[in-house]
Parts: C-alpha cells; sequence; structure tokens
C-alpha cells in the first residue's frame, strides 16, 4: 500500500543520517525531495540503490532564495530537517560553516515551514546540546548546557525552532538522538576512522586515555526512530533516541581490533580534545511509548558496519584526499597519556 503523505523534503538527504532517511522513506512509499548542499559529507553513492524514486535539489540552506523555490515547486506536507555540519573537531578550527548552516539555515526553513503552512516539521538535533553527564540520563526536560562549537550551534538551532513552536504555533517536533554508527559514515567520525585506520594499517588515534563513554545508535535504527516520531510523535514535544548502551572509547576501540583480528599496539594515544565531554546519555521512555525499540544491538550493528567497510574499502579510500589534511590540523602529535 503506498502512503497517504504526499511530500516528505529530507534535508541533508545525501548525508549519514539522511541518506537513510530517504532509503526507509522510499521503501514505505513516501515521495521524497531530497534538499542537499553535498559538501565533502555529502555524497549521492548513499543514494544509488534508491536513485530516481525521489527529487533532488542541490541547494544551502542557508540561501533563503534558492530554497524558497523548492517549497513553491513542490506541495512540501511534511520536513524532516537534518541538514548541518556536525564534526566536533572542524567546529573548532571553524564554527562559522556551522553557523551559516546549522542556525541560519534552520531559520530559513522555519521561515518557509511557516509560509507555506508544513503540517509537521521535524528537527533533527544531537544529544551534545545536554553537555556532559557524569552519571544519570538526561530527560528531554533537563537544561542545555552546549560545550563545544558544533554543539552549541545545534542549542542555538533548537531554541529558534522552540521560539517559532510558542510565538508562531510552528508544527515541530526536536528530536534529539545519541552517537549514531553505521554503513556510509564518513571516515571523521570515531567508528569509521578505527575501521579505515586497521585497513590501512596505521595507528588508531584516541584521544586523551580513551575514557569518555558514549552512547551507541545504529543509524537504521535512528531513522526507524524518527519515523515513528513523523507519525506518532506529538507536536510542540522534545524526544531523545537512543540505545541505552554506553561505552567507553578506548573499549570501543579494543572490540573493532579484536573483530578484526589486531591488539593494543594498533592503538595511539594523543592529546585530548579541547573541551571535551566525558560522557553522554540520554533517556528514552518518551519514544519507547511510542512503540519503537532500536532493533540491533550494538555487537550485532558493529559486525554489520565492520563488514560492509570491509566491502566498501574502495569508498573510504576515496575519502581520504580530503581527509589528509584535515588530520593533520586535528590529530597532535601522538604521546602517550
Amino acid at each position: 500500500m503506498r502512503s497517504t503523505l504526499r511530500k516528505v523534503l529530507i534535508t541533508g538527504g545525501a548525508g549519514f543520517i539522511g541518506s537513510e532517511l530517504v532509503r526507509q522513506g522510499v521503501a514505505k512509499g513516501y515521495g521524497i525531495v531530497v534538499v542537499d548542499k553535498l559538501t565533502y559529507a555529502g555524497d549521492l553513492e548513499r543514494l544509488a540503490s534508491v536513485k530516481g524514486k525521489f527529487i533532488l535539489h542541490r541547494i544551502d540552506i542557508a540561501n533563503a532564495k534558492a530554497l524558497n523555490l523548492i517549497f513553491t515547486r513542490h506541495r512540501i506536507d511534511r520536513i524532516i530537517h537534518a541538514a548541518a555540519e556536525t564534526h566536533v573537531d572542524r567546529s573548532i578550527l571553524d564554527v562559522t560553516p556551522f553557523i551559516q548552516t546549522n542556525v541560519i539555515g534552520t531559520q530559513n526553513l522555519i521561515n518557509l515551514a511557516r509560509r507555506h503552512n508544513v503540517k509537521k516539521f521535524l528537527h533533527v538535533s544531537t544529544d551534545e546540546i545536554y553537555g556532559e553527564s557524569v552519571k544519570g540520563r538526561f530527560k528531554e526536560t533537563d537544561s542545555l548546557r552546549p560545550n563545544n562549537p558544533y554543539a552549541a550551534t545545534k542549542a542555538s538551532a533548537e531554541m529558534l525552532v522552540r521560539a517559532a513552536i510558542r510565538t508562531y504555533q510552528l508544527p515541530a517536533i526536536i528530536i534529539r538522538p545519541a552517537n549514531n554508527y553505521g554503513p556510509w559514515q564518513y571516515p571523521e567520525k570515531f567508528i569509521p576512522v578505527i575501521i579505515l585506520k586497521i585497513l590501512r594499517g596505521e595507528k588508531i588515534p584516541v584521544y586523551g586515555k580513551g575514557k569518555q563513554i558514549r552512547e551507541w545508535l545504529h543509524v537504521s535504527d535512528c531513522a526507524k526512530a524518527i519515523d515513528t516520531i513523523l507519525h506518532q510523535g506529538k507536536i510542540g514535544e522534545t524526544y531523545n533516541i537512543g540505545s541505552y548502551f554506553e561505552r567507553n572509547n578506548l573499549t570501543t576501540a579494543r572490540t573493532i581490533l579484536k573483530e578484526l583480528g589486531r591488539d593494543d599496539r594498533s592503538i595511539q594515544f594523543v592529546q585530548d580534545r579541547p573541551g571535551h565531554d566525558f560522557r553522554y546519555s540520554v533517556d528514552c521512555t518518551k519514544i519507547r511509548k511510542l512503540g519503537w525499540r532500536p532493533l540491533l544491538t550494538f555487537t550485532q550493528g558493529i559486525r554489520q558496519t565492520i563488514f560492509w567497510n570491509l566491502n566498501h574499502k574502495q569508498w573510504l579510500e576515496q575519502k581520504l584526499t580530503h581527509l589528509q589534511d584535515y588530520w593533520k590540523k586535528v590529530y597532535h602529535e601522538a604521546q602517550r597519556a
């Protein structure tokens, strides 16, 4: 049976999470319009399996005039706003593109959603807006305390959405996912960096002593959660998405090393990142009341992710040219903690 959703606009649809949303949406029969700037992190190869089954516009969401043409041309029912500059290290080097995309781009979408009477606006945020937690899990009602430039821009975007909900009755919902991983993730993030480095026989850079704790959520489960909220989420509410599975970075690195037959000699401790949050963890009681549960355990998900990367080594290698200079800027000379 075809979906009744006429047009769903997915921003950042060629990105890591966005492309999973597109693939799952196509499978459900949604009429999908993708807007993506196609920066270094966007890749249409992620959408090759659904080519011809969605409409693509290469547009910067910070360009309000160009974005308006999309709304004029298509009758957009719903928006899933997943476009963002996301990598913390890059925001530390230069926050400007993060402000352009995450803040200005979000406000442009708010303006157009209001003008064109969009029925539902899903804003995909991040658990990093809470800041760090030593113990317990963050609830949706907890204060926002972003500790790095990336998280600050995402918190700013949330405040704009929240203000539009209250002031203009924007039919919006805010979503805060935990750390995603899985196939097609750009190899600047922790898990694909580990895999790529191992495949190349290089050292794995681990910040500080590797004791930072993250909650890991497979991208396919994240996309399913967002779809659940698209249909069942309450306007004006905020929903955390997480797995309740936490591990410190050193243990995660060792898990992947073991799966690939390597040991701790491949680990290289490097100077910690400025403002590095110790731990993220979110309470997911609210979304679980809607019936959603993650389907993949971390063991299943990480094995699937490793297998995918082993079979897409060429794709990973293609990203190396761009990453070489970047790694030189970000990673300090190795030093034992």
